[in-house]
């Protein structure tokens, strides 16, 4: 775990990275729920997360109308998370290398290296999931809307993944109580993981998905996929972030932009489609 030892989970993650190689089919049709993989240096870690069903959205009475009706979502297969939000330290690997359209991104004077990349669109986390493909020869991608609530959920049933109340120094966001709170983000990994071993799925930053944004449920896919019919004008975004107050940090919260907008409240992480036996 990563809470409380920023600086020792940042060099053991880097080494973890830089040893890193591409899974072979027999290594990835392996992978068991929790697994950690990366595949090449400078690249994001990677959790398997397990195939389920869960209930997606508010149910009545809880959040706003675009979060109803609350519905019964398959994942049928298994797939892989980033254990972060994709950081600063990413995504200068990534211009390094020639990817990323060569774009450097402010940080607002907060700090790079273990800070979640911000002032990135939609477009822009696409760039990194493109190079990230093509460097790896792997499936890399944006999350779907559903696969994000699902990891962030983690089997639980409650408002916000560890309860019906925001409590204390469980995330980043304005009200929740951290030292960052309503003032910057916070170096990934700053609180504790939720039950699949992921960092910071609500709070700290608003992470970009697949899918265009939708008024309601209604119609929406029950099979993990992305939601990508309609006009497109605006993407989803999941999780709240450090200035938003703590009713945006409830699992079932959405947001929604312009995929050209850019913001020091946009960031984002990837998945991974995987090979299953």
């Amino acid at each position: 775990m990563c809470l409380f030892l920023a600086t020792a989970c940042a060099l053991a993650e880097r080494a973890f990275a830089q040893n890193a190689v591409s899974l072979s089919a027999e290594q990835e049709q392996a992978l068991k729920p929790e697994k950690i993989f990366s595949e090449c240096t400078n690249c994001p870690v990677m959790i398997v997360i397990p195939a389920g069903s869960f209930m997606m959205g508010s149910p009545i009475g809880e959040g706003d109308n675009d979060e109803h009706p609350q519905h019964l979502v398959t994942i049928a297969a298994p797939f892989a998370v980033s254990k972060f939000e994709l950081t600063f330290d990413d995504w200068d690997a990534c211009v390094a290398d020639g990817g990323c359209d060569g774009y450097e991104p402010s940080d607002d004077g907060w700090g790079r290296s273990r800070r979640p990349v911000i002032n990135v669109p939609w477009n822009d986390a696409n760039a990194y999931v493109a190079w990230l493909a093509k460097k790896t020869g792997k499936p890399y991608r944006l999350l779907s809307e559903s696969e994000y609530e699902y990891a962030t959920r983690a089997g639980t049933t409650t408002a916000d993944p560890w309860g019906d109340d925001i409590g204390k120094n469980n995330a980043n966001c304005d009200g929740c109580g951290s030292q960052w709170g309503g003032k910057e983000t916070a170096p990934v990994g700053s609180f504790a993981p939720n039950a699949f071993g992921l960092y910071d799925m609500v709070g700290n930053v608003w992470e970009w998905t697949q899918d265009c944004s939708q008024s309601s449920y209604n119609g929406a896919p029950t099979d993990g996929s992305a939601w990508t019919g309609g006009d497109c004008i605006s993407r989803v975004l999941r999780g709240g972030a450090w200035f938003y107050h703590p009713p945006y940090l409830r699992s079932a919260a959405r947001n929604w932009d312009h995929p050209d907008d850019r913001g020091d409240r946009f960031g984002f992480r990837v998945g991974r489609t995987l090979l299953t036996p």
